[in-house]
């Protein structure tokens, strides 16, 4: 049987039967190198995506990371057929990780005699193993394949167990097996001044003091060099034992006891690997650069497991840490008792620490400052869990840098972060594998791989909240007769998760109203409304209209609530867990009256229609939207300074504004739905969102025969006759345009009437009537002229053109083209130039030119992007790309296809599906 062996602890390597393989490029060795340090855990396609390119990926990067893994499998796996997994890169929900045994792998071996030297009870056992497990470093991890806190987390990892193994070796010796290690580690950490005292302590008490001597002042220049520094106490302290041949270990401490308060570990515990890593890196990191971990802050919203987080971690860094651990919970938010005094925290810390009660002082100040004499030069974990405020935990801090502090809290500690230098580390939701693997390990990998669309819907109905998830599985656990399909039924018939636990300090409902109840009166009304608003997130200025007050107002309301982890503040938006958007929901119904909760909705509602008018325009509709009433009080619509912001507004806000035509009819507001489906019509076409679209106007219909609206019934008429022109159902689209004709003749509206016979050229020429698709053009055309609307003039000359064309009259349809696309450039229609080059395009293509074919393209898809119209952008270099594939120019063909598809974004539409066919079909 083949053996694989692999190195990462100095430069890469990759041996089969003892002999070298060669790993392939560099991003085929960084990802192997990455799957190497997590050693069987997962590593995401997007953590692989960023270290390889960082913040400029390619758009294949994706594609990129897969091909490297079915490389590096063949790698591992010569005989491997093409598309097989094999035995040794496994794909997970997220992403790879690779299989692989103690016995193959230096860095799982250095751990494992790492561990049993600290296990050892003789010393003489301790050092062989350490010597044995530090025999496996040859340098740093990877060896210069690139930077990732991983990898300088191993590092920083390699460089504690050296100074372990110093420190027994200096107290019990021998020396002389561990000075390479040391040797090493002062190579890799030339400013850290714990490993330069260590390494010229045992150069001196290995007979070799002339070279301590010189380690020392190449040490102090490099201080004085690189940081402008003089040497630490610690370092000083190693050269004066040298001087007077003192280099045998100090004595014992006196008998202070070595506290170990840290609450069990989760034995289920499972996931948190990236934050985990980013906590070790950021120690690394600072050791590295010779400077003090002041804290580790964590803070998520309630029942994200913080606490559960920072216990892993204490015992995980326990080992670094020997003289002892100390944990309080401060009570910051609790249910049963006030928040904890800093007197008290102290208090005890100082009693487990040795100090008598009869021995210390009253005063708050005295108190810290005996803590921190105790603990000064000891080297301590210390979790302050359930901190209120940076004033409750600063005098916790100890002063001198050996010991690391861990915080947890429901907010955002700013001023440890800012004042005292802390580095944050929030904590947010666990992905869906890490949701799954957590009830795995609960429940047992049998009975959640035997259920797992259950455990699918239970992940998705907790919203990955680990208390969530907890209280479910512990049921669960609790009646193993019970299947996990009835439990997630119940969730999904409308069961909430408030009540699930057992207790106050369980139960989701107490849980949440801890921080709800630490809010000032304005963030807590906001925070009972945000049920109400529509879409995913919101802004400062959708949540102003939302509480009637003005953009600084909440600005303010929503940084409370972001502090309090109860929404989630990013580039601008804020989202809200489903869970406290479910509690919100109740706390609203409960305590607020329904008019003004109807009132507020409206008020937002009121927000998107006037927003969306605005933006709107910037697309140059055919026939714009009426200008909607004067907003409310409390209403403040956005502005946008050009089509990219319009566009990119749209985008972002899609989601809300269809909520809020959905939320507009149950308020009984159709007054807003019809306005809105107006508003949103050009954005939903020129994105290709047509399904979208025809759902919209279809509501926009109803909500105008609801008001009586006869002309805004004629004008989303037609909006619905576009979008069902645009699905080929031409006959419903000519209904409906049958329709908006008799009405506009009714009530005199030539604009809408001109725009009724342009749109019936379309259909009837996507009909093959070609003829009737003339006279339509033509009558618009005529319309146009009488209105003196340019651009309207230019569009039916292109309707004629076309369908002239269609009928073999290609000679007469290139003036047509030619005169309508001067119109459109007099008129600054970027998007109808666009349209004019394009259909010179197919034009030219029908006539067999496929260069001027394409160089007209090229013209309309430069011009559709100016335009902010990239559906059409999509439609011509989807035209492009077929035309260079079927000329045998596969590459290019393909490099149109997927900027075409590129423009369309998460568009699904009929063309998203044709492009994705043409890709996939190319492969």
């Amino acid at each position: 049987m083949t053996m694989l062996g692999f190195t990462i602890l100095g430069p890469l390597g990759v041996r089969r039967d003892d002999v070298d393989v060669d790993a392939g490029g560099r991003k085929q060795r960084v990802v192997l190198a990455l799957l190497l340090a997590r050693a069987g855990s997962t590593v995401g396609v997007a953590e692989l995506v960023d270290t390889l390119w960082g913040d400029d990926p390619p758009s294949s990067a994706v594609n990129v990371v897969h091909r490297h893994i079915g490389l590096l499998r063949r790698v591992l796996e010569p005989a491997l057929p093409i598309r097989t997994t094999g035995r040794h890169v496994l794909r997970t929900a997220t992403g790879y990780r690779l299989q692989v045994e103690e016995s193959s792998l230096d860095l799982l071996r250095f751990r494992a005699l790492a561990d049993r030297a600290r296990e050892a009870v003789e010393p003489d056992r301790a050092i062989r193993l350490y010597a044995e497990a530090l025999a496996l470093w040859r340098g740093p991890a990877a060896a210069g394949l690139c930077v990732h806190p991983t990898l300088v987390a191993i590092d920083a990892e390699c460089t504690l167990v050296a100074r372990n193994a110093a420190d027994i070796a200096l107290r019990h010796g021998p020396v002389g097996p561990v000075i390479p290690a040391l040797r090493r580690a002062g190579q890799l950490n030339p400013l850290d001044e714990a490993v330069q005292a260590r390494l010229i302590l045992a150069l001196a008490a290995d007979g070799r003091q002339a070279e301590a001597v010189d380690r020392f002042h190449s040490v102090r220049r490099e201080l004085d060099d690189e940081l402008g520094i003089d040497p630490s106490p610690e370092l000083l302290d190693a050269y004066e034992r040298l001087l007077h041949r003192r280099t045998a270990p100090p004595g014992p401490r006196s008998a202070t006891p070595v506290p170990a308060q840290l609450p069990p570990d989760l034995p289920f515990f499972s996931g948190r690997v990236d934050v985990l890593a980013r906590a070790e890196g950021l120690l690394a990191e600072d050791r590295r650069r010779n400077r003090p971990t002041v804290a580790l802050a964590i803070d998520g919203m309630p029942g994200v497991g913080k606490t559960t987080l920072a216990v892993h971690l204490g015992h995980r860094l326990a080992a670094h840490y020997p003289d002892g651990q100390l944990y309080v919970d401060l009570r910051g938010f609790s249910s049963r008792d006030a928040a904890m005094a800093p007197e008290e925290a102290l208090r005890g810390f100082l009693s487990s620490l040795g100090v008598r009660p009869s021995g210390l002082p009253s005063e708050l100040h005295a108190l810290t400052g005996l803590f921190r004499s105790v603990v000064a030069g000891r080297r301590m974990v210390i979790v302050l869990d359930n901190c209120r405020d940076h004033e409750q935990l600063r005098h916790l801090l100890p002063a001198s840098p050996e010991s690391l502090v861990i915080v947890t809290s429901r907010l955002r500690l700013t001023s440890l972060i800012s004042k005292d230098g802390g580095h944050p580390l929030p904590l947010g939701l666990p992905s869906r594998s890490e949701a799954h693997l957590f009830l795995a390990r609960r429940l047992g990998e049998e009975r959640v791989a035997a259920e797992s669309a259950a455990v699918d819907e239970i992940v998705t109905r907790c919203g990955r909240l680990p208390l969530a998830l907890a209280l479910v599985a512990a049921r669960a656990a609790r009646t193993p007769e019970l299947p996990l399909a009835e439990i997630a039924a119940e969730l999904a018939r409308g069961r909430d998760l408030f009540g699930f636990g057992p207790d106050a300090a369980t139960d989701l409902r107490a849980v949440f109203a801890l921080s709800y109840q630490a809010l000032t009166t304005g963030a807590a009304d906001l925070f009972r409304l945000l049920p109400l608003h529509p879409g995913p997130d919101l802004t400062v200025e959708s949540a102003a209209a939302l509480a009637g007050v003005d953009t600084r107002s909440a600005a303010a309301l929503l940084g409370e609530l972001a502090s309090h982890t109860l929404v989630h503040h990013r580039a601008g938006r804020y989202r809200q867990h489903g869970l406290l958007r479910a509690n919100a929901e109740d706390l609203g119904t409960s305590v607020d009256a329904a008019g003004p909760r109807r009132t507020a909705a409206i008020r937002v509602y009121e927000h998107y229609r006037a927003s969306a008018h605005a933006a709107h325009l910037w697309l140059e509709p055919q026939l714009a939207a009426p200008d909607p009433p004067p907003v409310v009080a409390g209403v403040t619509p956005l502005r946008f300074e050009n089509v990219g912001d319009a566009i990119a507004w749209f985008t972002a806000e899609r989601q809300a504004l269809l909520d809020v035509v959905a939320g507009a009819r149950a308020h009984d507001a159709p007054d807003i739905t019809a306005h809105l489906a107006l508003s949103l019509q050009d954005y939903l076409h020129v994105s290709g969102r047509i399904p979208e679209w025809a759902r919209i106007a279809a509501a926009g219909v109803e909500a105008a025969v609801a008001l009586g609206d006869v002309p805004g019934r004629a004008r989303l008429s037609r909006s619905l006759a576009g979008a069902l022109y645009m699905l080929r159902d031409f006959d419903a689209a000519r209904a409906h345009l049958r329709h908006a004709r008799r009405i506009a003749e009714s009530i005199g509206d030539d604009a809408q009437l001109a725009v009724v016979d342009l749109n019936s050229a379309y259909v009837r020429g996507a009909q093959r009537r070609f003829a009737d698709a003339v006279r339509h053009g033509g009558h618009a055309l005529d319309r146009y002229r009488r209105l003196d609307d340019v651009r309207g003039q230019a569009a039916a000359l292109r309707a004629v053109a076309a369908n002239v064309a269609a009928l073999g009259r290609r000679s007469e349809a290139i003036p047509l083209l030619r005169e309508a696309l001067s119109l459109s450039n007099a008129a600054g229609d970027v998007r109808g130039a666009g349209h004019g080059w394009d259909l010179l395009g197919r034009t030219y293509r029908q006539n067999g030119d496929s260069r001027a074919a394409v160089d007209h393209w090229l013209r309309a898809a430069d011009s559709y992007r100016r335009s902010g119209t990239p559906a059409a952008c999509a439609e011509v270099l989807l035209a492009v790309g077929d035309l260079r594939h079927q000329s045998g120019d596969h590459v290019a063909g393909r490099a149109a296809w997927r900027e075409a598809r590129s423009a369309l974004g998460d568009s699904t539409g009929p063309l998203a599906r044709i492009l994705q066919s043409r890709l996939a079909e190319s492969a």
